[in-house]
């Protein structure tokens, strides 16, 4: 009889982290039975910023976001995935790759996580509430100003999520950020941005910025007074028939010059397994049944998950569950910013949304913002393993 194997995973805790895990976990014990797999949660602050490399010594699977690649490379508490995943497999996952998710995982010439799920900030509506107050969809900067004059405008005000939003809106105006060891962005187009960013902020409801995505979707879908949202990560569980009072559409994001959408930053999730774990080949072979594609585009969708591989994105019956979710983002995804992974990356992740947003809701000298940003940032660049 076959050894008894147990895997113990952390994932996040939301439907769209926690549900597809013990799903897929369950059916690959059904295919195995040797082999069970718990799964544990903590909160999305947590994952944002508690470190994996502690993690990993307690449990063989972890569900990471990709700014820790550069980390995990550095301190190898976690496992190279193309050291036990087939070449043609591995292929497959980068020639169906939404967006750059795949290449997020990817530092020092390896795979430090497979990216299982895929996100980005897009737009989303009360197409209800839109259509009862004969209103349109936003298409530029202004038309959007104009729509949180009328306080229907909200967007995710939490510090990490505000930090994304400046990335996009410098992405937007020209200018991908962290692209050198001095600055994080140019003066002309830091300031442009935080100007941008400050006069919408003025126009929307304070509680906002105490809100990550989910909770701007929950108030979304919980009242009747906010309807449209212009850049929050997106969560395709609130475009499902069911999941909450209300769904939500979702959709690409406006234009600043009227040609070109706003260019976000890119998000998701990866599944990674850590170099703790004593049962290498079992645990691997989990997250190949995790990863592929048709997993991806029945069971970890249809169990709340937000897919990975663009297969699933693709699927004619995902998107009929999902108001076609996955198609009306899908634009969005493909040219999203890939942000910095360096090994002090998450330093400078952690402080410089406090920064950003104390200006968002209290003013200031831009050119002052963007000097302690441009102090944290190359204070990251200095922080070695220790």
């Amino acid at each position: 009889m076959d050894k008894t194997i147990n895997l113990k995973g952390i994932t996040w805790n939301h439907s769209r982290g926690l549900l597809p895990m013990i799903a897929t976990a369950q059916r690959f014990t059904e295919l195995h039975p040797n082999v069970h797999i718990t799964w544990e949660k903590r909160s999305l602050q947590q994952f944002a910023d508690f470190s994996i490399q502690e993690l990993a010594e307690r449990f063989d699977l972890l569900v990471i976001d990709h700014p820790w690649a550069g980390f995990a490379a550095k301190t190898k508490s976690i496992v190279p995935l193309d050291r036990y995943l087939s070449d043609a497999y591995l292929k497959d996952q980068e020639e169906n790759t939404v967006g750059q998710s795949y290449e997020s995982y990817t530092y020092d010439g390896h795979l430090w996580a497979l990216p299982i799920d895929a996100a980005t900030p897009v737009a989303a509506s009360r197409p209800d509430l839109l259509a009862e107050k004969g209103l349109q969809l936003p298409k530029s900067f202004d038309d959007l100003l104009a729509l949180a004059n009328k306080g229907l405008v909200a967007f995710a005000g939490i510090p990490i999520d505000v930090l994304m939003n400046f990335y996009t809106l410098c992405c937007s105006l020209g200018e991908d950020p962290c692209q050198n060891d001095d600055a994080v962005v140019s003066t002309e187009v830091g300031v442009k941005a935080l100007k941008m960013y400050r006069e919408l902020a003025s126009k929307i409801d304070p509680a906002n910025f105490n809100r990550n995505p989910i909770q701007v979707y929950e108030a979304m879908t919980q009242t009747d007074e906010i309807a449209y949202c212009p850049f929050a990560y997106g969560y395709s569980n609130y475009s499902r028939n069911g999941y909450a009072r209300k769904a939500l559409h979702f959709h690409d994001m406006i234009s600043l010059n009227g040609k070109t959408n706003l260019r976000s930053t890119l998000g998701g999730t990866g599944l990674a397994i850590s170099a703790k774990c004593e049962e290498m080949d079992t645990a691997a072979a989990y997250v190949e049944f995790v990863g592929s594609p048709a997993c991806q585009s029945t069971l970890y969708f249809e169990s709340g998950g937000q897919p990975g591989h663009l297969a699933a994105w693709k699927n004619e019956e995902v998107n009929r569950q999902s108001h076609n979710y996955f198609l009306n983002t899908l634009p969005a995804l493909q040219r999203a910013f890939l942000r910095p992974r360096y090994y002090g990356s998450m330093y400078f992740q952690d402080h410089a949304g406090d920064v950003v947003r104390d200006y968002l809701m209290n003013g200031g000298d831009e050119t002052q913002v963007l000097s302690n940003l441009n102090g944290l940032y190359q204070q990251s660049k200095t922080l070695v393993l220790s």
